[in-house]
């Protein structure tokens, strides 16, 4: 007895233009994937990268490629997914480089957005973290990012923090709970470099503490022109 015919199946047909535009849409966004993959491994590699970089205009070390990773949502550095491809650049409505050019200005505003700028900023350490099993990054690499990501809003505080972790000698590397509570000491302590407002016995990790008294000390000892 053949199968009875359902009533969902009438919508199958009316429903099937809508499918038709969106994969159009797909195959434009697979269409500029192909052209930076690697057709061997059929992902973005760094080779890729480097190449829509120079069609960007855009150096592969400009934060914008690391907002455009976050707005992909990438898992591993310098690669791309044709999965991750299409969820970013469907986002960004950017299926050409010169659409995509044009939209990363309305990135850099999305990313700086409050809601926003803490899960980038902590989808930049995680990026970061090239070896498996790996949950930490050494102090050079934090250096170098933390004046990536937070550089331009915390300009003083940054090159104070990173100042501070090239000479003290207790810490080789940053976790996630350092990395992201020296974000939460940027947005709350206002009062940089006095620190009147910062309490240590609050919950905040022991490297911030050293760190504050370290500058503490280094502005009392600071003569006054």
């Amino acid at each position: 007895m053949p199968p009875r015919k359902r009533k969902s199946d009438s919508l199958v047909k009316s429903s099937e233009p809508a499918p038709k535009k969106v994969t159009k849409e797909v195959e434009k966004i697979d269409n500029f994937f192909a052209s930076y993959a690697n057709t061997e491994t059929g992902l973005i590699d760094p080779e890729g990268v480097e190449k829509l970089c120079s069609d960007l205009k855009v150096e592969h070390t400009d934060v914008r490629i690391l907002m455009l990773a976050w707005k992909m949502n990438a898992k591993t550095q310098g690669y791309f997914t044709q999965d991750e491809w299409r969820t970013g650049i469907k986002a960004l409505h950017a299926d050409t480089v010169r659409k995509l050019k044009s939209k990363l200005a309305d990135l850099q505003k999305e990313v700086s957005k409050q809601e926003n700028l803490l899960d980038f900023y902590c989808f930049a350490f995680n990026y970061c973290l090239t070896e498996d099993k790996q949950k930490t990054l050494d102090l050079e690499s934090v250096c170098l990012l933390l004046d990536l990501v937070l550089g331009p809003k915390f300009r003083q505080q940054v090159d104070s923090f990173s100042e501070y972790l090239k000479i003290q000698k207790e810490y080789k590397v940053i976790n996630m709970d350092q990395w992201t509570n020296f974000f939460r000491f940027c947005h709350e302590i206002e009062e940089f470099p006095d620190l009147t407002n910062y309490d240590s016995c609050q919950a905040w990790p022991f490297i911030l503490d050293s760190f504050v008294e370290w500058l503490r000390e280094k502005t009392v000892a600071t003569p006054i022109v």
